[in-house]
This record gives C-alpha cells, structure tokens and sequence, in this order.
C-alpha cells in the first residue's frame, strides 16, 4: 500500500539538511502550459556528471493553485525514445510518501533515490499528475522531445514506453536533478535565450553549456543551464529579472562554486530600451554580490553581437560597446570571458561570424555555441 501523501513544506524542512549533493542538471521555469489531469509526462533530462544516487526538484513555481503529484519516476533512457534502460526505473518519494501536493510558487525535492548514473547520461523523469491542478510549471525552449502517456497512473513506472504515445517540446514541473557521488561542486551558466540554446540544434544537446559541461568532464564539475529565453538584468520581461530569479535558479542550487553571467541584450534592445551604463553596473555588481555571500566565483561573460537582427540601432550598439567596457575592465567580476571577442566578425564586429548565425543575426548555431563554450577558461571556475 502505498503511504500517505506528505505536503511539501515537509519536504522542504527535510531537503535542507546538509548532505554532498550536487547539481547537475537544472532548468529555469519560463512559464505555464495546460495542466495534463490523469497523464504521465515523461520529462527527457540530460544530466552533466554522474553519481551514485539522485534526487529530482520539480516545481509548482509558476502554478495558481496546489500541484498534486501522483507519481514521480526516474530512469536511465536506452537511446532514443522514452523506453527506460531494463533494471534502472525507480519511483521517488517525498518524506516516505509516494505522493506530495506542492503550493503554488514552491519547488520541492524527492527523497534521495539510490540509482548509478553515469557522466552526459539521459534521464527520464516522469511525473504523474492525477487531477487538473491548474496551469503546468513549464520550460518552454527545451529544444528536447519528451513524452506523454494519456492514462498515466498505471504507465509511470513502466521500463517499455509504448504508451508514451504524444510528443511535447517542454519540461513539464521537472526542474532540477542533483547527483550524490564524487563529483567537485557545480557551475551556472545564467542568462537569456542565448544560453538557453535557442539557435542550436534541438534534440542534440548542443548550447553552450552543454559543450562546457564535456570540457569540464575530468573536473567532475556538473554544469547547471540557468538560461531563460527573453530574460532581462534590470527588469521583468520573459519572466522575473535577473536578480529577481537569481536565488530560486542559481545561488540556492546544490554545489555551486560559480557562476558564468550572461545577460543584458535583452536590456539593450528591448522595450523599453536602457542605455543607462550605470544601471547595468549596479546590477552586476549586485549579483557578485550576493554570490559572493554563497561563497561563489563570478565570472562575467562580453554581450556579443547583434548587427543585423531588427532590433539593432547604431545608439543601442554604442551602449553594448560601453556596458562591455564595463565588464571587461570595470572590476566587477572575479573573471571575465570575453563572448564578444570570440564570436564577432573581424570584417563587422557588431555582427557575429556568419558560419556561426542561424540566420537571425542574434542567437548562435552549433559552431557559434562550442565557440563560446571553448572561450571559457577552466581555470577561473574554481
């Protein structure tokens, strides 16, 4: 028989006690989708480094009313598909229970789950979501293929993913997998589409950080993707401001030892415009800041080109030039990596390198991804 549910505040008192965990997969919510009453979503993850145990954060964060989890499963995906890898699915708990009702605004953490998985695994999360709870937490740009079994009370468990009939292109409610084992610690990367891999190739786990997190492979670092598409520095557009979200998507999330900042495009180009050069400083300052009280390193990344994207003015690109100063030489980060200088055409440097623009003059294709992801130095991650 399965055990009562528990409410996640005691899973939150629980989920607080110290112990080695480390991040190694995240996503930032970006909004809501419909709720999916009665079905199992079948969430594909791609985790960084590997351990001996995990534990799954799923999110109501976004949701107007209580989130009743039925079921929540995790598993190692055989290749392709959302079959599980015969002998690894195992079902998380909450405090003991099986089931959890999540308030609106609140993320929870399953019980450890004893599961070896190895370093750029695909997990397969799947919740089960009983009743109509009322708007999904989602990821939107998860440029991945999950799967949904319509009737799925009885298919959550299941290694054969048959019933797992319909596609989506969202994380429903999953948004984080921490890992037990010997990994070092993990870094962010934080900021807007262009971290979030927008541009780059879906299904192939190919964004920037992806990259970072095989060059970090023999650190045993867990690279986290805090990358929000539309996502602002100094005010709320496609979800809260970078500051806003800083704690819930970066500064509270298991082992992190540092953070990569890129963020303030939007800012520059979007409406309304700021051009105050000031105003970004503070910002950034802010967020060092408050890193630095979690004793973390930042490390703050060049805003790259933009030339020939519809937004781009000749004013906007004398403020990208000066808020870059800023970054390179302001003292304002423990590091700084210089995006800009790695992906900018030599012939036109306010535009990025043709052979790494999906055609949109703004957001990065495969090349222009490891390009970036290979200007990081390892050395000033800590």
């Amino acid at each position: 028989m399965a055990a009562a549910a528990t409410t996640a505040a005691t899973v939150r008192t629980a989920a607080i006690a110290p112990s080695p965990w480390t991040g190694t997969w995240e996503t930032a919510p970006s909004g809501t989708a419909p709720a999916l009453p009665g079905a199992a979503v079948r969430n594909v993850v791609h985790i960084s480094v590997g351990g001996t145990a995990v534990r799954i954060r799923l999110g109501n964060r976004l949701g107007s009313k209580p989130l009743t989890l039925g079921a929540v499963t995790v598993a190692l995906r055989r290749a392709g598909g959302p079959d599980a890898v015969p002998g690894s699915m195992r079902v998380a708990g909450f405090g003991g229970a099986r089931t959890v009702t999540v308030p609106p605004g609140v993320d929870v953490l399953t019980d450890p789950v004893p599961l070896a998985v190895p370093d750029a695994a695909d997990l397969l999360v799947t919740v089960h979501t009983p009743t109509d709870s009322g708007p999904a937490t989602v990821h939107r740009t998860a440029l991945q293929t999950s799967y949904v079994a319509a009737d799925g009370g009885q298919w959550a468990a299941a290694e054969d993913g048959a019933a797992y009939t319909a596609t989506i292109s969202q994380w429903y409610y999953v948004t984080g997998v921490d890992v037990r084992g010997r990994s070092a610690g993990s870094v962010v990367a934080f900021g807007d589409s262009l971290t979030d891999g927008n541009g780059s190739t879906a299904n192939a786990n190919h964004r920037w950080p992806d990259r970072l997190a095989q060059r970090l492979n023999g650190r045993r670092l867990g690279v986290l993707n805090a990358g929000l598409s539309g996502n602002r520095l100094l005010r709320d557009g496609t979800g809260p401001s970078a500051t806003a979200r800083l704690d819930a998507d970066a500064l509270s999330r298991a082992g992190v030892r540092a953070l990569i900042l890129l963020e303030g495009i939007n800012d520059i180009k979007g409406k309304p415009e700021a051009n105050d050069v000031a105003a970004f400083e503070k910002a950034y300052r802010t967020i060092v800041e408050r890193a630095h009280a979690h004793g973390i390193r930042v490390v703050g990344a060049t805003l790259t080109p933009y030339g020939g994207y519809s937004a781009f003015t000749a004013a906007r690109e004398k403020v990208r030039q000066k808020v870059n100063a800023v970054i390179r030489g302001g003292g304002v980060f423990d590091a700084v990596v210089d995006f800009d200088a790695a992906v900018r055409d030599p012939a036109q440097p306010q535009r990025i390198r043709p052979g790494y623009d999906p055609g949109d003059h703004l957001h990065f294709n495969d090349a222009g991804m490891r390009a970036l992801a290979d200007t990081v130095d390892l050395a000033t991650l800590g």
